[in-house]
């Protein structure tokens, strides 16, 4: 079996995993064997609907809340964990920053060889592969030994391409007996240096509406803050409070969904470079602010924007309109 780690976005696999997923697809069936993969993340599951246009027939998904943010150690010792329990012959990833970190990890932890990099998989006793090396002005061929190989796929040396049928994906769900010391090192992005950060007002509706919020903001690599009426509610902690007396931002945008716009927000958030508002209310002052304006329900909007970035992120093709 073959094991390929997925990078997403809110269920939503990133270009680069698509590409993995082509030349492993193309591996498996070199190799007679079946397509796997594992994915860690919130929504992670919501994966399982575009990987079975790729040959996958088992989405394995790590459940530990810890995981959310991004542990390079954490993540590798999830998958190492996973690869104990179903003994791949292969595990491959991408070559991106977070890719290589997670497989190089898995590499140490599992005491195997790894090849990164590479564009042309022949596989073998050993395998041989052709990498790149010293940022692709030359190409290396090389023999891979171990008993699983692990590999990751340099950005672009395949252009992504769906199997011609879909398969019917499962999905295994799996908790990996993760240790504190794996989260000493974790990523989590600052609400005052995001370059995008989705604000929720008390029209969000409640504290569960921001799920839609929280989707967004990973999709586009941001940040949620809220307003003063948020946190006075208790839907949102006070860290999360963009304004006078909460976090004063600078995002390159800011889509404030449900927030009339006080004066004391409008300063914690005046240095944004555009602002998009989403409101019911078209008098609402931060829709006088804004850059661009949506006028419409909090929730029916942000459901309509994330399937849509959700759709360009997996590399699907522009709908036209009806």
């Amino acid at each position: 079996m073959i094991l390929a780690f997925i990078e997403h976005v809110a269920g939503a696999p990133t270009m680069l995993s698509l590409e993995v997923l082509t030349m492993a697809s193309r591996l498996a069936r070199k190799m007679g064997t079946q397509l796997e993969a594992v994915a860690i993340g919130p929504k992670a599951v919501a994966a399982a609907e575009i990987l079975s246009s790729y040959g996958v027939s088992t989405l394995h998904v790590a459940d530990d809340q810890r995981l959310d943010d991004y542990a390079a150690a954490a993540w590798a010792h999830a998958v190492a964990d996973l690869a104990a329990r179903v003994n791949p012959r292969v595990i491959i990833g991408t070559a991106s920053d977070r890719g290589g970190e997670v497989i190089a990890h898995v590499a140490t932890r599992m005491t195997m060889p790894m090849a990164a990099n590479c564009t042309e998989i022949v596989p073998g006793d050993p395998f041989t592969v052709t990498r790149q090396r010293w940022g692709g002005s030359l190409l290396e061929e090389a023999h891979l030994k171990g008993t699983i190989k692990l590999l990751t796929i340099a950005p672009h040396a395949l252009a992504a391409e769906a199997s011609p049928s879909r398969t019917q994906v499962a999905t295994d769900t799996f908790s990996p007996a993760l240790e504190d010391k794996d989260f000493r090192v974790r990523l989590k992005i600052s609400l005052a240096q995001a370059r995008v950060v989705v604000g929720g007002g008390r029209g969000v509706g409640s504290a569960e509406g921001f799920a839609a919020l929280e989707e967004l903001a990973g999709l586009l690599g941001g940040a949620v803050g809220c307003s003063r009426a948020v946190t006075s509610l208790g839907w949102r902690p006070h860290s999360d409070q963009v304004g006078q007396t909460g976090t004063r931002i600078a995002p390159d945008l800011y889509i404030a969904c449900g927030i009339s716009g006080a004066i004391q927000h409008m300063v914690g958030c005046r240095a944004a470079k555009h602002i998009l508002a989403i409101n019911t209310d078209p008098g609402a002052p931060i829709v006088a602010q804004a850059d661009f304006a949506v006028i419409g329900d909090v929730q029916k909007v942000l459901a309509a924007v994330n399937a849509e970035v959700r759709r360009v992120k997996a590399g699907e093709p522009s709908r036209s309109p009806a």
